[in-house]
């Protein structure tokens, strides 16, 4: 069975974008791929200026959210990435093998960089942890969005590199497993969803949030007038039916849409019912979390033993292919 892992960045509760772009597919995946690792990557979240107070609760706000979303202990580890020290000593082993130009012209970094004054290292080598966090479990494959396919294939050149230079075929080359869902905009209908620009849903708001958010989100732009047919191919409210609705609610939201059945506050309405049936379940055990939170340490404490159990084994070997295990008397002339 091949091994999957996965991380997120602490940014606190889940929203709808994270939600659908990778955290209801690791529910699916954690069934059909036992062992699979899931994992809070806190390390990455520090490569610009932060609240030490606010990460240490946004930490805990992305571990409940996704206990609350569904990742069961018992079929997969979530862990905080700083519980596995072996994360950092991989990747700076990894810095040894990877071109500067490689991480330059990560697209990233690019965008990022270009932006700032001050570039601090780690965003340059954000993608060499990324690597080391995908090959510490030696996984097969990485349930991915179609941004981090260019990441994915530096961790695939990094296993390629390392097996060449040390004689081994020890690192598997990691393979993207694309999320269903496809990429939806923010309900401003502009960028990407995100918290930080206040345009999407927090999985915890509640049904009348959700509306408030939902009745102002921009549609098919063209569509001005309610008797004017619309383009569900264009609509981000038609993207949203179709992560959360039914396949019938679906197929009539696009009829109703091309022959102006609906208007585009009527097809809202029943997207908000779509998700209220969805988040709530998932509302409810974030609050029973609230009440039971030794649960939420749990699961990260049994996550991280499971982790550091994999990685210890991995990085045993790994010294000992780089000529790193423990000193010994030399024996030949060599020494």
């Amino acid at each position: 069975m091949a091994r999957i892992f996965s991380g997120i960045q602490p940014s606190g509760e889940l929203h709808i974008g994270n939600y659908l772009g990778a955290v209801k597919n690791w529910v699916q995946l954690q069934d059909t791929h036992p062992g699979a690792l899931f994992c809070v990557v806190d390390y990455h979240a520090i490569t610009g200026s932060y609240d030490p107070a606010v990460l240490r609760a946004r930490r805990w706000g992305m571990a409940k959210s996704l206990l609350a979303a569904g990742i069961d202990p018992t079929k997969a580890a979530l862990f905080v990435q700083s519980d596995v020290p072996a994360h950092t000593e991989l990747s700076w082993i990894f810095t040894t093998l990877t071109p500067l130009g490689d991480l330059e012209r990560q697209t990233q970094f690019k965008d990022k960089s270009s932006k700032m004054e001050s570039i601090p290292a780690g965003l340059l080598m954000y993608p060499v942890l990324q690597s080391a966090d995908i090959l510490l479990y030696r996984a097969d494959s990485v349930p991915v969005g179609e941004d981090q396919i260019q990441h994915l294939e530096l961790a695939r050149d990094t296993a390629r590199k390392w097996n060449a230079k040390f004689g081994q075929e020890y690192f598997p080359e990691p393979k993207p497993l694309l999320t269903p869902t496809r990429r939806i905009m923010g309900l401003d209908g502009q960028s990407k969803m995100s918290k930080s620009l206040g345009n999407t849903i927090g999985l915890m708001e509640t049904d009348d949030e959700i509306w408030a958010k939902l009745r102002p989100a921009m549609t098919d732009p063209q569509r001005v007038r309610k008797t004017d047919a619309g383009r569900p191919e264009v609509c981000n409210i038609f993207q949203l039916h179709k992560a959360f609705s039914r396949a019938e609610t679906v197929a009539h939201a696009d009829a109703q849409c091309r022959t102006a059945g609906w208007g585009c506050m009527d097809c809202k309405k029943v997207l908000q019912e779509s998700m209220v049936q969805e988040l709530t379940p998932i509302r409810r055990r974030a609050e029973a979390l609230d009440a039971e939170p030794q649960r939420v340490l749990d699961a990260l404490a049994s996550g991280a033993n499971t982790a550091r159990a994999i990685a210890s084994e991995t990085m045993r070997e790994v010294r000992g292919y780089m000529g790193l295990d423990a000193v010994t008397i030399p024996t030949d002339t060599l020494a």
